[in-house]
């Protein structure tokens, strides 16, 4: 191969991204478009709030109005139509209401809702208004919601301690009107992590090694937004979720370990060159 050959490839579907914008770039919408780029797609973004935060917290969280996000959203899409989109930050009730509109209008049918609820440092990120709007319409607006146990917790008032509470809380969002949910066990205390893929007709878990690291930064954001990918590729909701924790599990135990606190994972670990440039 000559130093002016380069590898080629195809954009293999289209994802808009709306969410909120991380100045770290580990999660938010930076760590979507790096996710969607390194798995063969085209990303599009509306940014719901800029937020000024490092790998130890989050400093400010500045809102973008609801007219505008839902600009970004249908302006975009009217030119480029999306394959499929994925809702991370929602923090007001008019911002949820603007992107239901927004979504009514464009009529996309694959969508994965990330409930971002608290950040890594605790800081939370949406009022309680605005998850009671979240669980009575946009839950049943969506392919799939990914929560971790916390943000289960929140959605189905229930408190989880096990597999089986994990199951428990699945099948509450179920009733609430969700058409598949996928709740994430991080956060439980275990050798191994065990996520939960839940819809009417079928169970599935998900097993996968415990990494010894605190460089977990974006990790929902970058699963969901993986999620979206494969499911855009015709991949199933079920299939896609596999894949998708495959690729943040190899994400995090490659990770750079950049920064002082909850540092980024590798969303470049997807990139394998075969073939040496010569």
């Amino acid at each position: 191969m000559s130093k002016n050959q380069l590898i080629k490839l195809k954009i293999k579907s289209k994802i808009l991204i709306i969410a909120g914008s991380d100045s770290s770039g580990g999660a938010g919408i930076q760590a979507d478009i790096k996710t969607v780029t390194s798995l063969g797609s085209y990303a599009m973004t509306a940014i719901t709030a800029v937020t000024s935060q490092n790998t130890t917290g989050v400093s400010s969280i500045v809102p973008i109005p609801a007219k505008n996000i839902s600009k970004q959203i249908e302006f975009t899409s009217k030119d480029i139509k999306p394959d499929a989109i994925k809702i991370g930050m929602l923090h007001s009730p008019p911002v949820i209401n603007s992107v239901l509109n927004s979504l009514n209008k464009i009529k996309i049918k694959k969508i994965i809702l990330d409930p971002v609820m608290v950040a890594k440092g605790g800081v939370k990120l949406i009022d309680d208004k605005s998850i009671q709007i979240l669980k009575k319409k946009l839950l049943k607006k969506v392919s799939l919601i990914t929560p971790n146990i916390p943000e289960a917790e929140i959605l189905s008032n229930t408190k989880i301690l096990t597999i089986e509470d994990m199951i428990i809380a699945a099948n509450k969002l179920l009733s609430l009107g969700a058409q598949n949910v996928l709740i994430k066990g991080g956060h439980m205390q275990s050798k191994l992590v065990t996520d939960i893929f839940l819809n009417k007709n079928e169970i599935a878990k998900f097993l996968s090694k415990r990494h010894n690291t605190r460089n977990t930064h974006g990790t929902g954001c970058t699963l969901s937004s993986a999620i979206a990918t494969f499911y855009s590729c015709g991949k199933t909701l079920k299939k896609s979720c596999e894949m998708a924790i495959n690729y943040v599990n190899h994400a995090i135990s490659s990770g750079p370990n950049f920064g002082k606190g909850h540092g980024p994972i590798n969303h470049l670990n997807t990139f394998i060159i075969k073939k040496k440039l010569k």
